[in-house]
């Protein structure tokens, strides 16, 4: 028999923001879940560590303070540098998101909000590595198998549901045959911290979309680059390079990150190595829906799992915190049922739901991820679209993906319009 400690209604497997997120709201909900988490807190992620107004909503959603008071630095929009033009761009003024974005490191945000879960009834259990599901006699899940604490004590937690939340490696999922689908987008970053205090302080999220060494002359760098102030004396400097591009998988992206930064201005404290505050550090952020179908067998993925990040800018935090609520209002709903063909109607509509809200804005995010992959596109619509500023806005809205489903202005309903015309992956 399993020992009554490791039932739950809900395993939750993984506990980065999708992870907390679906296990607070099952909590509030009163089912009970097990959070499970293989490292401990606080613990490092490789993250761009910005927050649009999308994510901000969801830790609304969620009761998170996001006060400067509470430790966040907030932000009024993105400032765009590309063609010759340095561009701020506020974030729109909707009814359905807040008006500021934030930055706070990945050390400890993943802490907060799985402390978020627990404040709302979730059990977190740390240092426990998932190694894969419990199946039935039908191939169903009905629990995990793991390894708890130093010691890797073999254990076996059994619930009826179970939530894979375990990041880009996806290991649940492809313990269950879930592999990424090659078709859809992909990117790899890399990011690294540096001391700067000319650039620390800032009102804006800085996006960098042309990249150059001293030495490419008009020949310009693969990928586009960040700038996120932290507020505390530092900076999180990155870059990203898709799959769409000739260079992908062929480059060594850290040598790429420095040969950018040697070409910024001395007083920003990036061309020396001393001003780093750690190494180099890389991932890859799985796009468009890449791991399919986010549904089966009593499991359903959430976030990075199932390839959620954002196809147009790479942000992957609000879609794994989005997918987490989505999927715990599916899973309240169908809990009280009975086991059986109408729990699993239930549960079906997860992925349908997912593919009704996204399916089509991923396809746009597709083909534009193919179109910026290729240099000469890049360099086109850099120099013909950065000096109109009613165009950069349309375009602001469009890939943070920020606009009122109902009424709202008329880029709104152009761009709800495109997305709805557009077939769903």
């Amino acid at each position: 028999m399993t020992a009554v400690e490791h039932d739950a209604d809900v395993i939750v497997v993984g506990a980065g923001p999708g992870g907390s997120a679906t296990a607070y709201h099952l909590a509030r909900h009163g089912v009970r879940v097990l959070l499970l988490e293989k490292t401990e807190f606080p613990r490092e992620k490789v993250c761009g560590d910005g927050l649009t107004p999308r994510a901000v909503r969801q830790l609304i959603r969620m009761g998170v303070d996001t006060s400067p008071e509470a430790g966040w630095l907030h932000n009024r929009g993105l400032r765009v540098i590309g063609g010759g033009v340095r561009l701020e761009l506020d974030w729109p003024e909707l009814a359905s998101f807040p008006n500021y974005g934030l930055v706070r490191t990945r050390l400890d945000f993943d802490d907060l909000l799985a402390q978020r879960a627990v404040a709302a009834g979730a059990k977190l259990r740390t240092s426990v590595n998932v190694l894969g599901p419990v199946l039935d006699g039908d191939g169903r899940v009905t629990g995990v198998e793991a390894e708890v604490g130093p010691g890797k004590e073999p254990t076996t937690f059994h619930a009826p549901l179970v939530v894979a939340a375990d990041g880009v490696s996806g290991r649940f999922p492809l313990a269950l045959g879930l592999a990424k689908r090659e078709d859809r987008p992909i990117g790899v970053a890399v990011r690294r911290y540096y001391n700067s205090p000319a650039k620390h302080e800032d009102n804006y999220l800085e996006s960098w979309l042309e990249l150059r060494s001293k030495d490419s002359g008009d020949n310009l760098l693969p990928g586009y680059g960040w700038i996120f102030g932290l507020g505390d004396g530092r900076v999180n400097v990155g870059l990203g390079v898709l799959n769409s591009s000739s260079a992908f998988g062929k480059t060594n992206y850290r040598r790429l990150l420095t040969d950018w930064l040697a070409n910024t201005p001395e007083d920003w404290g990036m061309t020396d190595e001393t001003n780093a505050d750690g190494p180099i550090l890389g991932a890859a952020l799985p796009m468009g829906f890449n791991r399919v179908p986010h549904y089966t067998r009593g499991v359903l993925l959430v976030g990075d799992s199932g390839g959620m990040v954002n196809p147009f800018n790479g942000e992957g935090i609000a879609y794994a915190m989005e997918s987490g609520e989505l999927a715990a209002e599916v899973m309240v709903q169908a809990l009280a049922r009975p086991a059986g063909p109408e729990r699993e109607r239930a549960l079906l509509a997860y992925p349908n739901e997912l593919k009704a809200r996204l399916g089509g804005y991923y396809r746009l995010g597709g083909i534009f991820v193919k179109l910026i992959g290729r240099p000469e596109i890049m360099r086109i619509a850099t120099k013909h679209g950065m000096p109109h500023p009613t165009l950069m806005r349309f375009v602001l809205k469009l890939l943070a993906n920020l606009t009122d489903p109902r009424g709202g202005d008329a880029m709104d309903r152009v761009i709800n319009a495109m997305t709805k015309a557009a077939p769903a992956v």
